[in-house]
């Protein structure tokens, strides 16, 4: 897999009969089958545990919203301490940039979440923001958001 902007962790991959590369999830504890989004995920998700202490317990994977009466899924949903949804994760696989149209799909999931930080980063970059629901304003943060433990 490609090499990404973040540090390198060890993985559990695996090869199927068909070839085909799964690594083991964490979170989920199962293999998932090993796409670019899934690369840029896993290596996220040991970022924001290993480098931010984000307890894995406080982290959910491919969160089912209803959006327009549409299923929709979040890529990384974080809660705080008090089982509140705190950081909106959005993952692109690293050949995809990093658009506008990435932070509108995220900003419209939260419009079901409501989450205060909002995340989109394809492995390669990564964009932290702010979003102060009571002032209806948004923000670039030039690191990742403090989490509380």
């Amino acid at each position: 897999m490609i090499r990404l902007n973040l540090p390198e962790y060890q993985f559990k991959i695996q090869r199927a009969e068909s070839g085909k590369l799964f690594i083991f999830d964490e979170i989920r504890k199962k293999n998932i089958l090993l796409t670019p989004e899934e690369w840029v995920r896993q290596n996220f998700i040991r970022h924001m545990n290993q480098e931010h202490k984000v307890p894995l317990s406080l982290m959910v994977l491919e969160k089912e919203v209803i959006l327009n009466d549409q299923k929709k899924r979040i890529d990384i949903l974080v809660y705080d301490q008090h089982g509140k949804p705190n950081i909106l994760v959005e993952c692109k696989a690293p050949n995809i940039k990093i658009s506008q149209k990435t932070f509108d799909q995220a900003a419209r999931y939260n419009m079901v979440i409501s989450v205060p930080y909002l995340i989109v980063t394809n492995g390669l970059e990564h964009f932290y923001s702010f979003i102060d629901h009571e002032k209806k304003s948004f923000s670039f943060l030039k690191e990742f958001p403090r989490h509380e433990k």
